[in-house]
């Protein structure tokens, strides 16, 4: 019989809680997987047992845990153990890398038929912003290379690749993406969008062992950095993207125990299926209804991204030399199909997370839920993700519509992607257009944030850092340019708190679960991040030097140690 006395007590701290006063406490106490209460030390210490473990904080700052709306964890996992090229500035860094896995390889004594997999690398390390095949072939020792970059919007393949998959210069390109080509039509190597799924399709799925390597690795990341529940934002098998499905994988993990964060599935919605998927939808929400894993969202993905050219515009796009094109971008779903589509999975009690980036991609998935009755769409906590462009007359619809914004803020930022692959090919007007997570705060819309990672860093605090500051923190790094020094669109920036209620009770709400974490309170799950600086007491620009060093997710310590 239990006796009462907490598991887990951090003692001398500043504990953010809603149960005091000033908003402070200075101890907490755990039991189970619990908060057992929130107080004074002196009140908390006499939970103590002889069983308990007490830990002092030091003066240290408690949080409710972080969550995460928008993460690709398994895939993230995997690619860190692969050949990662994130944050590689030059061409010459990124061959290396890739030469370096490829020498792995062989001296691993694997086959020449073994893919080169990896990802990550960035558009602004290649002139042009596209890599050749002709590049990789010259580290790749013969092996097919399979390599997205780091939005997951692009992939770099070898010449072996090309072949395998059977493209040439008359290879038309998909509805839903491009091939790269040479002035006459043979493909130079990079390939963007529905075009990466001629190769993803060669490519060998991964094994059961490899995923859950994956996400023993995801666990052990984002628990680093203060994570203890997301929604993961593509289960099943997205072949545009080469991604393997991962649903086994959770619910394996949430059957054995080993999934120590709490986690929502979006279900993948296959774009070529059509409504005949719906039954396999209902059958895996079925099948994970309760516990850890959960699979209870649809992830419709609207759009590609702007640097390519997918992402669907209201209005053209623009030339080098600054005049309008006849090209809008990709709708990966028709806007009127959409709305079929978000009416049956909303009646059929789904939650809706879109990829929408574009102004057009934005207006289509809030023109889709409008068709739905309001309750429907009170109930759903449908969230649109990215929003790198909100056209104007769509502001004010988010409140109205209770969609929820799920803005993933590090991007907020004029790194060079955004000085010289989106705003020349934008213009100046629709250049404001772009993350405005201050104005959508202002307007009363729900703010939700993620990372994507392993699109770019998972660590909450540095994307806080941006939606504070509207620049990169140095701990990132920066370009070295003048226009990425300056503050993007500073006016857009949000304070402190709001950025943390956006990564706590902003994520508890879309996951359904602000009744159950988010906060620090008797009672709720004990999902607590300590971190090493005091972000209310410390200057904003500090933000980004801050480390978390202690997590606790479902009552267990998962990372850090006194």
């Amino acid at each position: 019989m239990s006796d009462g006395k907490a598991d887990l007590i951090f003692i001398g701290g500043r504990v953010r809680t809603p149960a005091a006063p000033s908003g402070f406490a200075q101890a907490i106490a755990i039991k189970g997987q619990l908060v057992q209460a929130v107080g004074r030390d002196e009140d908390i210490r006499d939970l103590a047992g002889a069983r308990t473990r007490v830990i002092d904080l030091n003066g240290r700052l408690a949080l409710p845990a972080f969550g995460d709306a928008h993460v690709h964890a398994i895939n993230g996992g995997l690619e860190s153990l692969r050949c990662n090229m994130l944050g590689l500035k030059t061409r010459q860094a990124c061959l290396d890398t890739v030469a370096a896995y490829s020498a792995d390889l062989d001296r691993a004594g694997l086959p020449l038929d073994t893919w080169v997999l990896g990802a990550g690398w960035s558009m602004e390390a290649f002139p042009g912003g596209t890599p050749t095949a002709a590049d990789l072939d010259t580290v790749t020792g013969g092996r097919p290379a399979f390599l997205p970059n780091r939005d997951h919007h692009g992939a770099w393949v070898n010449t072996n690749a090309l072949e395998r998959a059977g493209i040439r210069k008359d290879t038309p390109d998909p509805g839903d993406g491009r091939i790269e080509r040479y002035p006459d039509g043979s493909p130079t190597g990079t390939l963007h969008d529905g075009a990466m799924g001629l190769v993803a399709r060669h490519v060998p799925p991964n094994t059961p062992s490899e995923l859950r390597t994956g996400l023993a690795a995801a666990l052990e990341y984002l628990h680093s950095k203060g994570i203890a529940y997301y929604q993961d934002a593509c289960v099943g098998t997205a072949s545009e993207l080469g991604i393997s499905d991962t649903f086994s994988t959770y619910t394996e993990a949430a059957a054995n125990g080993s999934l120590t964060a709490t986690v929502i599935g979006a279900l993948w919605w296959d774009r070529h299926r059509g409504a005949v998927q719906v039954e396999d939808l209902l059958a895996r929400r079925e099948q994970a209804s309760s516990g850890r894993f959960r699979a209870t969202s649809v992830k419709l993905m609207l759009d590609g991204v702007c640097e390519t050219f997918t992402a669907a515009m209201n209005a053209p796009y623009l030339d080098r030399h600054g005049q309008p094109t006849s090209h809008n971008g990709n709708y990966f779903i028709d806007p009127e199909e959409l709305k079929t589509i978000v009416q049956r999975l909303s009646g059929d009690g789904f939650q809706l997370h879109f990829h929408a980036l574009g102004d057009g991609a934005v207006t289509a998935g809030l023109d889709a839920l409008g068709t739905l009755p309001a309750a429907e769409r009170q109930s759903g906590r449908h969230h649109l993700a990215h929003l790198q462009f909100i056209a104007p007359r769509d502001r004010d619809r988010f409140r109205q519509l209770n969609a929820v914004a799920n803005f993933q803020p590090l991007w907020a930022a004029a790194d060079p992607q955004m000085t010289e692959l989106t705003i020349p090919f934008v213009g100046e007007e629709r250049a404001t257009w772009q993350y405005l997570i201050g104005g959508l705060a202002e307007r009363g819309a729900r703010l939700a944030f993620g990372s994507d990672w392993p699109v770019s860093s998972g660590d909450p605090l540095q994307e806080m850092h941006v939606a504070v500051n509207r620049v990169l923190s140095h701990r990132i790094g920066r370009a070295g340019t003048p226009e990425c020094e300056e503050p993007f669109l500073p006016e857009q920036a949000i304070t402190v708190d709001t950025a943390i209620r956006a990564f706590t009770e902003g994520v508890a709400y879309v996951n359904h679960e602000e009744s159950v974490t988010g906060r620090l309170e008797a009672g709720m799950r004990a999902d607590v991040v300590v971190l090493d600086q005091d972000l209310f007491a410390i200057p904003p620009t500090d933000i980004g030097s801050t480390s978390a060093v202690l997590t606790v997710a479902n009552g267990r310590l998962v990372h850090g140690d006194e």
